[in-house]
């Protein structure tokens, strides 16, 4: 096994044909540095350097050696800086998923702010993901790191989460709708008006937790339409098909014709979590949660 420390002692003496000027250079003694030599020519089994009074001459195998041996040194050294960067979360791969909400929210965009420096040289690919689909995929390692809306349960082994955005819901109306110039919309103002609202396939548990609160506040929703995309739902809002809800902060890509209310009553929120292995506390994960815990300028 070739020890680098030895190719560096071997390059020192070779520029400089000198054991004590190689010495200098390395800050070590001379007495060490020539057993190190000598140690070296035995491990390869040839003869290095010619010997000439105080001074070294390469042989003509050293010389064959020297540019390889350089090589190998500056090999190591880009190692050795990748690893460091590495540690400091400056280089990588890193693979995100995130639900829609996510980047309406501004939390995809927090989540990713410390990767915009100059010297960052993070490749960061994004896959928009359900959030049962984003922990399979932490789990099996296909993520590094997951931005959703149901987090796993608190006792979970593999998975840790953070709550990282909660944000009231709206009641998107088309303009001049009923409901629209109302001074205060109660509970008995929405039953059997047409809803739209997100399919039992994209989130089952807001869908039921929304469906037992319009119980218990006494209306029953008409479902007319279904769809999991946020600007759908307010294109056919806009369109005058129904009433849905809405994260607030969606407000600022509404088409023209849909107006917002807030329901002091409907005890409704959307809760966006973050979600990392409990295994992966390394920079880029630190360098994630860093961004997130960072407050936006004002």
């Amino acid at each position: 096994m070739i020890d680098l420390r030895q190719l560096r002692y071997f390059v020192a003496v070779a520029e400089l044909e000198h054991i004590g000027h190689a010495a200098e250079r390395l800050h070590i003694s001379q007495s060490p540095l020539s057993r190190q030599i000598m140690q070296l020519e035995a491990d390869l089994g040839l003869t290095l350097f010619e010997r000439v009074k105080k001074r070294l001459f390469l042989t003509p195998e050293g010389r064959h050696l020297l540019e390889d041996a350089r090589a190998l040194l500056a090999e190591a050294d880009r190692f050795a800086e990748k690893a460091r960067r590495l540690g400091r979360g400056e280089t990588g791969h890193l693979t995100i998923g995130y639900v829609e909400g996510a980047v309406h929210a501004g939390a995809l965009r927090r989540a990713l702010r410390l990767f915009q420096v100059h010297d960052s040289d993070v490749h960061v690919h994004l896959r928009p993901l359900r959030s049962a689909p984003q922990l399979a995929a932490l789990r099996s390692r296909e993520l590094d790191f997951g931005i959703l809306y149901s987090p796993p349960p608190d006792n979970d082994q593999d998975l840790q989460f953070r709550l990282i955005v909660e944000e009231p819901v709206l009641l998107a109306m088309p303009i001049g709708h009923p409901l629209a110039d109302m001074s205060e919309i109660r509970p008995g103002d929405l039953d059997g008006r047409p809803w739209i609202t997100l399919p039992r396939s994209a989130s089952q548990g807001f869908r039921e937790r929304f469906l037992r609160i319009a119980a218990e506040a006494g209306f029953s929703p008409d479902i007319r339409f279904e769809t999991a995309e946020p600007l759908t739902v307010l294109g056919l809002v806009g369109a005058g098909l129904g009433v849905a809800l809405v994260q607030a902060s969606i407000q600022s890509l509404s088409p023209p014709h849909v107006t917002f209310r807030r329901l002091p009553w409907l005890p409704i929120t959307i809760r966006i979590h973050a979600v990392w292995r409990k295994t992966d506390d390394g920079s880029l994960v630190r360098k994630i949660l860093a961004g997130l815990d960072m407050e936006d300028p004002s």
